[in-house]
């Protein structure tokens, strides 16, 4: 009798008998998926992890069940069936062959033999000992699979699941760590949809519908927040902009799911923000994207908008985890409920891998010479000039048209690739350049996108980010595209300026993580050292190759330079 056979004739015989598919509300997953297998090139995966059986009951998985041939030892599939639990973070597994059973209690550590499986209530007893009412409600309700066409994946519905348990425990400041590209808006629509048809609200009385507000800093954020929450009833969603505010004189109460960006809540009539219109428990439950870039830094004006809404349970999105240049971010949210990495969603297959080359050129620092032409501004002889200065306070146009025909030269010029730069007029600069080195014909070949390009500067990006266009193919920016854009089949990313912190190198490598049919790395091309200094293998894992190209040669005999007139440069 085989594996197969096992199953169907002993398995599946003893788990209907403890009432598993039988008893309304339970189900017995077979071959459940938990990853879809690393990437490793060539459009081959590495072996996904798929347990045998999921057992579920009022829409929670509660137990994994790992079965070998009725001929192995029962206990042949145990160490598999803990590796499964702890991935999915369930409580109870059990090893068989069908004939003898093997249960273990990931919490309290006990195992062993038992004589059968327990029932589906039985089993929701031992996972919940402590009564909740809210968690009942709550659990009582499905995820929302918009149309049957999305199922969330294991470490989604963990998410979930811990946020919701913390709120049914009465906590009012969350935090969730996942990595960018993972489904952070998805996860938040699903803890919204949960507490709108629970109808959870602050008197934590199922007696109204909550009224939810998604804050992020960003249009592009907010604007995604909002398509992504399509599923509620169209007159429960509303977007606070500041213009519909003038236009009407007051700001929108009438709904349940808000989305505002917090530039507009500090706005407003005269020092009066828009914020203060709201009563200070309006909200009952208040989603932070990206909460490590605004609201819960001690320093941020923006502070003040979250304690001004101190009553409503907060919940903080981030991309980053607790390094020195966050601190604020944990210490307002707490420690994180769930914390998902990018080494782990590459190694279950959910993002994609990436590959790093540095580059290394002979004028990464720079000193004035006499032979050197001065073409504009003064200089200050004898200084050193490092790369934070360059394109600042120095610009050298053959440096720049150096580094861009070395990473052009190294690019398959049809791919999509981003190209970060040191402020907008910079990003000019390496978008003109780009043009008359590019193979292309096609002259929007290359084109910027910073605050400075406004709607025609968006469109080109939503040109960008549709797949089934390939023009713009490379987009020159400088800081609004480091995050917020959901272009999948990004392959390049290039570094042309300083990065600040590991959170933006984290925010920038993001960028193209995402999964793309055909697309097995993306690779950052890293003229600044970024990886070097922010390489962080704990949370992104290796590169698949860490490739250096050495010393360049000089950029050009002579060097042309001018210094920017005093004052200070513009980004976007």
């Amino acid at each position: 009798m085989n594996e197969a056979d096992t199953r169907a004739q002993l398995v599946d015989p003893a788990l209907k008998a403890a009432g598993w598919g039988v008893v309304e509300g339970s189900r017995v997953l077979r071959e459940y998926r938990i990853t879809q297998g690393r990437l490793q090139g060539a459009g081959q995966r590495g072996k996904p992890e798929i347990a045998d059986y999921v057992l579920e009951y009022r829409n929670e998985k509660l137990a994994i069940v790992e079965a070998k041939r009725h001929d192995l030892p029962h206990t042949e599939g145990v160490m598999q069936a803990k590796q499964y639990a702890l991935k999915m973070a369930i409580r109870f597994t059990y090893a068989t062959n069908g004939q003898s059973l093997y249960g273990m209690d990931m919490e309290t550590g006990s195992e062993g033999d038992i004589t059968r499986y327990p029932t589906p209530e039985e089993l929701w007893n031992q996972t919940h000992a402590v009564e909740n009412a809210w968690r009942d409600r709550f659990a009582a309700i499905p995820f929302e699979s918009v149309g049957g066409s999305f199922q969330p994946r294991y470490y989604q519905e963990t998410a979930v699941q811990r946020v919701l348990e913390v709120i049914a425990q009465g906590r009012e400041r969350i935090l969730l760590t996942l990595a960018t590209g993972t489904g952070k808006t998805f996860i938040a629509f699903q803890i919204a949809w949960k507490l709108f048809q629970a109808r959870w609200n602050l008197s934590r009385e199922p007696s109204r519908r909550p009224r939810i507000l998604f804050l992020a800093d960003r249009n592009i954020l907010a604007n995604q927040a909002f398509n992504a929450f399509n599923a509620f009833p169209e007159d429960a969603l509303v977007r606070i902009a500041p213009e519909d505010i003038r236009k009407k004189g007051r700001v929108p109460t009438n709904g349940s799911i808000f989305f505002s960006i917090f530039q507009t809540f500090m706005s407003g009539a005269g020092d009066t923000p828009y914020f203060g219109d709201y009563p200070p428990d309006f909200f009952d439950f208040i989603v932070v994207d990206e909460c490590h870039r605004g609201g819960a830094k001690d320093e941020s004006s923006w502070r003040g908008i979250l304690e001004y809404f101190a009553p409503a349970v907060q919940l903080g999105l981030t991309a980053t985890p607790k390094r020195r240049d966050n601190v604020d971010t944990y210490a307002y949210f707490g420690a994180p409920v769930y914390i998902y990495s990018l080494k782990d969603g590459i190694n279950d297959g959910f993002l994609t891998p990436f590959k790093v080359k540095q580059f290394a050129t002979t004028i990464d620092e720079y000193i004035y010479t006499p032979d050197d032409d001065l073409l504009e501004g003064e200089i200050q002889p004898g200084k050193t000039y490092l790369e934070k200065d360059f394109n600042r306070k120095i610009v050298i146009p053959e440096r720049e048209r150096y580094r861009v025909k070395l990473f052009m030269s190294q690019i398959d010029q049809r791919e999509k690739t981003l190209v970060f730069c040191a402020n907008q007029e910079h990003a000019a600069m390496v978008r003109d350049i780009i043009n008359q080195e590019k193979t292309s014909t096609d002259p929007l070949y290359c084109v910027r996108v910073t605050a400075n390009d406004g709607s025609m500067g968006d469109q080109y990006l939503k040109d960008f980010q549709d797949n089934e266009k390939n023009i713009p193919t490379i987009l020159t920016t400088s800081q609004k595209l480091s995050t917020g854009v959901d272009a999948r089949n990004i392959r390049n990313i290039v570094l042309l300026r300083q990065i600040n912190s590991m959170i933006e190198f984290k925010q920038i490598i993001g960028r193209g993580t995402r999964l793309y049919d055909g697309k097995d790395f993306f690779t950052v091309y890293d003229f600044v050292k970024a990886h070097h200094h922010f390489g962080d293998p704990e949370w992104d894992g290796e590169p698949l190759e860490a490739e250096s190209t050495g010393e360049a040669a000089k950029c050009g005999n002579p060097v042309y330079l001018y210094r920017r007139p005093s004052g200070p440069s513009k980004s976007g």
